[in-house]
């Protein structure tokens, strides 16, 4: 890592899939074969098929998302790795990603092994889903609402409809996603619209995912992690429902439980590794959404995605 430079590492979540990824870096080079073979083999499906030819609805259901976007996103880490010599606990201050994003960001960090890292977010797409019947719950983004505002509109629905709504996400920019039971996150969008906010946008979720609903799928996670053997990263990783960087595997385990119900605070995240002389925070894996975030976020810090071998190119280049 260059003297005027510290770098941030950031992984995507759900949301990023697309039929086709990891085509062009698998052809490319034979390190993200390796990795996406090694998904298949620990998954014991074609996890890299799915990957590169869809259906899209298949790989959008969740247990099948989560898997493919961390495999994406490990694949890409090794390749700068064997490509280029690029050393993640060398030229990374810290490690952050996006709900399933923390589970990526772990995985690149060497906590969880590969093959126990898609095995773990299989079966959190499964036991997210499974949580709460189909169309009992709902989840909606709230465009132009910072936090606190954001707060007292679930407050008023939770209260107006005797049903659970909570923030799931503080993505940044004034993109709030509240999460919870249908009729409350309904009455949420009501309550916004009387507060002059009008920009409101159901999203296409299978289910209220990182609010108190998810209980049932903490203590699946509770337990599957428990199981689990796990490393010291070899960059500090900045948690979702802390905002701050934590290195101790057992402190680690405990977030990633409380991940499950628990609000994704990214744009805490990002300003905590601005605040920490961060000053460029590049993307590995599938999209360029979260370079978008934190660009709403804050301007100052440099930008990059890296998810095709184009990208890992001009990236190399930079090192």
């Amino acid at each position: 890592m260059n003297i005027v430079t510290k770098r941030a590492l950031v992984f995507p979540g759900q949301g990023s899939q697309v039929v086709g990824m990891g085509v062009d870096l698998a052809a490319a080079f034979p390190v993200a074969r390796e990795v996406f073979e090694e998904a298949d083999d620990a998954l014991g499906q074609k996890l890299s098929g799915l990957m590169a030819e869809g259906p899209i609805e298949t790989l959008t259901l969740t247990e099948n998302a989560q898997p493919a976007l961390l495999a994406m996103s490990v694949a890409v880490t090794r390749v700068l790795a064997k490509e280029g010599g690029f050393d993640l606990g060398a030229g990374a201050a810290y490690v952050a990603g996006h709900s399933l994003g923390e589970y990526s960001a772990l995985a690149a960090a060497g906590t969880f092994a590969l093959a126990d890292a898609v095995r773990l977010v299989k079966r959190r797409g499964q036991a997210m889903q499974a949580a709460v019947p189909v169309g009992t719950g709902a989840m909606v983004a709230l465009l132009g609402v910072e936090l606190e505002t954001g707060l007292a509109i679930a407050k008023e629905a939770s209260e107006a409809s005797g049903e659970i709504c909570a923030v799931a996400n503080d993505n940044g920019g004034g993109q709030l996603v509240l999460s919870g039971h249908k009729g409350a996150v309904e009455k949420a969008v009501a309550v916004a619209a009387e507060k002059g906010f009008k920009k409101a946008i159901m999203l296409p979720v299978s289910a209220p995912f990182h609010s108190p609903l998810m209980a049932p799928a903490a203590d699946v996670m509770a337990e599957a992690l428990g199981a689990i053997a796990m490393t010291v990263p070899a960059a500090p990783v900045v948690a979702n429902v802390s905002a701050s960087a934590v290195r101790e595997t057992e402190t680690i385990r405990t977030l990633l439980v409380n991940q499950v119900t628990g609000m994704v605070r990214w744009r805490e995240t990002v300003l905590y590794l601005k605040e920490q002389g961060v000053t460029e925070i590049v993307e590995l894996g599938a999209g360029k959404v979260l370079a978008g975030l934190v660009r709403r976020i804050d301007k100052d810090i440099a930008t990059r995605s890296v998810g095709s071998p184009a990208d890992v190119e001009a990236f190399l280049a930079t090192l």
